[in-house]
């Protein structure tokens, strides 16, 4: 993932701190794929507009990471690219429903 990144590339989710340059966001995703280890995430559209991407994405697995809670998750969201000239990414901004990821990562998805 970070590899699509530019070297000094950031991505800020739901306006928490930044995570910055390719180290911190493979640490970032790799936050995730601790957490949900058969995580998928899944490209629900995606549009270009001149330099910036909006990727629209929907994430599902199980809790079952080191003190998981073994139950599923699923929540979606946006990133917001800004494209740089190498053609990697040189700006993210993400957004998804923290509240949903956090209600499904305690009681599980509802049906």
């Amino acid at each position: 993932m970070a590899s699509c990144y530019e070297d000094t590339a950031s991505l800020t989710i739901n306006g928490g701190t930044p995570s910055t340059g390719r180290k911190q966001l493979a640490a970032t995703a790799a936050s995730y794929m601790e957490a949900l280890p058969d995580l998928q995430v899944s490209v629900d559209q995606v549009l270009v507009a001149g330099n910036s991407v909006f990727w629209v994405w929907t994430l599902t697995g199980t809790n079952t990471g080191p003190g998981g809670t073994g139950h599923p998750v699923r929540v979606s969201g946006i990133e917001v690219w800004t494209m740089g000239e190498s053609g990697l990414v040189a700006n993210s901004i993400g957004c998804c429903d923290a509240e949903t990821y956090e209600r499904h990562i305690a009681h599980g998805i509802e049906r």
